[in-house]
């Protein structure tokens, strides 16, 4: 069905639509601000909107991406301010970057090459020998190596001090013949790498708690603490991504990058001085990585027992 172009009332708000001079209707509708002139969308100017508003050179993306990127804690800081129009929202720039990355990381984590059997060279079958020889050898352990856990030693699972239930589910999920454990590390590999994201955006929240709690005397509201968590996990991200490409020097600038810019971001939101701003880092960083773990062991077990 077609559209009507110069229908007398807003499409959008019923709002009437008084003619110019000329007889001609405005451009756009004086109460809600949409055009006027409606028509059935075609396939490129799909394409134009996509890419004129969100890619552009002058798009709120890249604009987004150029003050998170190299103006630490600005967004935030414009964000709680009111100036929000012209930028990308916190919880949509969080979810894109860190869909992208962890995109990346199954790709990275997944990218090997195989050789076809029926290609092996003797060298080749040689060394398969040897894996599956080291495979009836493997030494796996979950939740540490002390009087709780389990996992399998030399080959044998063993499982301590851990209700029934959780033995029997770990033992059908690892106790298997050595030939099939590599193919269930890899499986396991995709679902931590699968459950990763959404630990992190479980973990985000506790990350704008503890902020909240180390500058309660800044009056600020949960959310704006939250805010402040979004952009500043957004750009962690970013820096995980940078080790990906497992390249020393890129390594090494993504471990640096991670303290130095949340300090920074810190400075720019919350102010203070530059020792209580250190000991209330360390503090939030202690209680942020205790979680941090709990979650990773979390998402170990979950991989294993689902």
């Amino acid at each position: 069905m077609n559209t009507p172009v110069n229908s007398p009332q807003c499409l959008n708000c019923a709002e009437t639509l008084q003619p110019r001079a000329g007889g001609e209707h405005p451009v756009f509708c004086p109460a809600c601000g949409q055009e006027t002139n409606v028509k059935p969308p075609k396939l490129g100017e799909f394409l134009q909107q996509f890419g004129g508003a969100y890619f552009s050179t002058e798009g709120a993306l890249w604009r987004t991406l150029k003050l998170l990127l190299f103006r630490p804690g600005e967004l935030t800081r414009l964000y709680l301010a009111g100036r929000r129009k012209h930028y990308v929202l916190p919880l949509r720039l969080y979810l894109t970057i860190s869909l992208i990355v962890l995109l990346l990381l199954r790709v990275a984590g997944g990218a090997s090459v195989q050789m076809d059997a029926g290609e092996q060279t003797p060298d080749a079958q040689a060394r398969a020998t040897v894996d599956k020889d080291a495979l009836r050898k493997t030494n796996i352990s979950i939740l540490g190596d002390g009087d709780m856990g389990f996992g399998l030693k030399d080959g044998v699972f063993f499982c301590r001090q851990l209700p029934e239930w959780l033995c029997k589910r770990a033992k059908k999920r690892i106790d298997i013949d050595p030939q099939a454990v590599a193919g269930e590390l890899e499986r396991f590999k995709d679902r931590v790498i699968g459950n990763a994201g959404a630990a992190m955006f479980l973990l985000l929240p506790t990350y704008a708690l503890w902020m909240k709690l180390a500058y309660w005397n800044r009056r600020l509201r949960y959310t704006e603490h939250l805010v402040f968590a979004l952009h500043v996990h957004a750009f962690w991200f970013l820096a995980f991504a940078l080790a990906l490409f497992d390249v020393w020097w890129l390594t090494t600038l993504a471990g640096t990058a991670v303290p130095v810019y949340t300090l920074w971001a810190t400075k720019r939101v919350y102010g203070g001085a530059l020792s209580w701003r250190l000991l209330r880092a360390a503090l939030v960083s202690m209680l942020y990585l205790v979680m941090m773990a709990l979650a990773i062991v979390g998402v170990a077990l979950w991989a294993i027992l689902a």
